[in-house]
């Protein structure tokens, strides 16, 4: 029975108190015990909980009353768009959250547009009226002149103490409508998540369109082809209750045995018969790459095994082989954004008790036939208040960001750029929190590729090219970017028996150069006196055996300097 079914999501930028809010509900539907709740209940993931940030969306089943509430918590980082948009697709309403001592921030925007464009009731809130910095009355007007909200329409209530949250439920009930009922017979699931698990295989997350999905039926995936047969059904409480079938409106799991997560991808299809899929599905497109290296060779076996663990839980990954004349062989590895890379390297380390290291991070760039680079481009959106504009717009301006519009309100302004999506991974956000001492807020998507005007920037050591310190540079900066590498370079790496000559060259034109003398025996202390001419030829063969070693030596860099020096290029 649908009209009794409410499908929704919290929206949210990140730390607004999502997961508080969910707490809450929890705890007034009576879904987890008092004596078995903590906080943020959803997040059972130990890096969100450390973090404090939702990374992985978990849904629940709530009974309040005689309805049925299907939450879905949903993450707030701009990494996980794509996710966010799948998991709006699966509802018919959301609850976009809106933290009252920080106002309206980028994720907050992002996520509005999304539930507009997908059609959603939106029911406004303001969340922590209970601190003493809470702006209730000045929020309340952004959120009328932004977003076109009544006054009376906007809740406000604590999550952490559950001020009004039990009226927000009711508010649910009534403005977000009940799934539309079905004339199609046949199943159309979509999935906007998926798990592996050991024993029963990938679990995929769906929400039922059509028809009715039940144990023992051959089920297909449309994207990828895949076929299975249902090993269970149920809905999430929030651990996986099996049941008998799900229904058209019921937002619930199947476990389909597929031993492969990147069969079953955010965004596909689950079909019984060649139905047409459901809008929306993209296929996971990995934007920032690293080098993902053992510190020590003896764990590259461990490293294999650590990647290939987190890649079943994670169908976004994308792994190759890649070999360093300097640090052996690793692994290139793709990832959706800063904070996805930061997220897998920590799972590294809790799971498989392995600390990588991963080098500069670097976009993909594609390469036309007559030499012609592209590269990814993006819509870059920045909330700031009105008095960092100036600094802001110089930030992007020195990042080659090209202004596309301005809005302001009473006591915040967007800015929207066209900027280079390589920016962004080197620093660009650290640098706009820092030129508006943290108030400003990002979000991004990604346009499409430009052409760019690009060189390889090469270090060498005496003539030997460090592969892990080479990369792309915009030919007008290529000459500064080598200089910096190779001053750093010179701090960075110890002395040596032989003179280290560090080379930044481009196009084969040597445009950057530093030197570390050897060290040198002082091959006159045992001489107390004679001719000077025996000191000379003392010295002279000195010089000779130098640089005869400088021809013979092998260039041997402490993967510690390397460590440092990418540590420091990263930071």
């Amino acid at each position: 029975m649908t009209q009794n079914i409410r499908n929704f999501a919290i929206i949210a930028h990140v730390d607004h108190g999502k997961s508080t809010l969910s707490d809450r509900l929890l705890e007034i539907t009576k879904t987890i015990p008092k004596e078995k709740m903590r906080e943020q209940f959803l997040d059972q993931n130990p890096i969100s909980r450390e973090r404090g940030i939702t990374i992985k969306l978990a849904p629940v089943r709530m009974n309040y009353s005689s309805y049925t509430l299907n939450l879905i918590d949903t993450p707030g980082h701009v990494d996980f768009s794509y996710e966010v948009s799948r998991t709006l697709a699966a509802c018919e309403g959301v609850v976009l959250l809106v933290d009252a001592t920080q106002g309206i921030q980028a994720q907050t925007v992002a996520h509005w547009h999304v539930a507009r464009k997908l059609n959603l009731s939106i029911i406004p809130v303001l969340n922590k009226i209970d601190l003493p910095n809470a702006q209730v009355d000045l929020v309340t007007k952004e959120l009328c002149d932004t977003f076109g909200f009544q006054r009376d329409e906007i809740l406000s209530v604590s999550a952490k103490t559950g001020e009004n949250v039990e009226n927000l439920l009711k508010t649910i009930i009534e403005k977000i409508p009940p799934p539309k009922t079905s004339l199609q017979p046949s199943l159309r699931a979509l999935v906007f998540d998926a798990l592996y698990d050991e024993h029963k295989g990938v679990v995929a997350f769906v929400r039922v369109v059509d028809g009715t999905v039940k144990k023992g039926e051959i089920i297909r995936m449309c994207q990828t082809h895949a076929t299975s047969n249902v090993l269970e059904v149920g809905y999430f409480s929030p651990s996986l209750t099996p049941i008998t079938a799900l229904s058209t409106g019921d937002i619930g799991y199947i476990v389909t045995g597929i031993k492969d997560i990147r069969q079953v991808q955010v965004g596909d299809t689950v079909t019984i018969s060649n139905l047409e899929p459901l809008p929306g599905y993209k296929q996971p497109k990995p934007m920032v790459f690293f080098g993902v290296y053992p510190k020590s060779t003896d764990d590259l076996v461990k490293l294999k095994e650590g990647l290939k663990r987190v890649a079943l839980t994670d169908a976004s990954l994308s792994i190759s082989l890649e070999y360093s004349s300097f640090l052996g062989s690793g692994f290139r590895v793709g990832f959706l954004g800063l904070l996805h890379a930061e997220i897998v390297k920590e799972r590294l380390k809790q799971e498989s008790g392995i600390e990588p290291l991963l080098t500069m991070p670097q976009v993909l760039y594609q390469k036309t036939e007559d030499g012609t680079f592209l590269e990814p481009y993006m819509k870059l959106l920045v909330y700031t208040p009105v008095q960092y504009v100036g600094n802001l717009m110089t930030v992007c301006q020195k990042r080659k960001g090209v202004l596309q519009n301005v809005e302001y309100h009473d006591t915040y302004a967007v800015l929207t750029y066209d900027i280079p999506y390589s920016m962004f991974i080197q620093g660009l956000s650290s640098e706009i929190k820092s030129v508006t001492s943290g108030f400003a807020s990002v979000d991004y998507e990604l346009l499409g590729y430009k052409k760019a005007d690009l060189v390889r920037v090469e270090v060498r050591v005496n003539d030997v090219p460090i592969d892990v310190l080479s990369d792309y540079s915009y030919r007008q900066d290529a000459i500064h970017h080598a200089r910096e590498k190779a001053a750093k370079l010179k701090v960075t790496l110890p002395r040596a028996q032989v003179r280290q000559v560090i080379q930044g060259v481009i196009d084969g034109i040597i445009v950057a150069r530093e030197e570390i003398p050897p060290f040198r025996k002082d091959v006159l202390k045992k001489m107390s006196g004679g001719d000077r001419t025996r000191k000379d030829k003392l010295l002279d063969k000195q010089k000779k055996g130098k640089a005869k070693m400088i021809g013979v030596a092998k260039i041997d860099i402490p993967q510690e300097a390397l460590f440092s020096f990418i540590e420091q290029k990263r930071g």
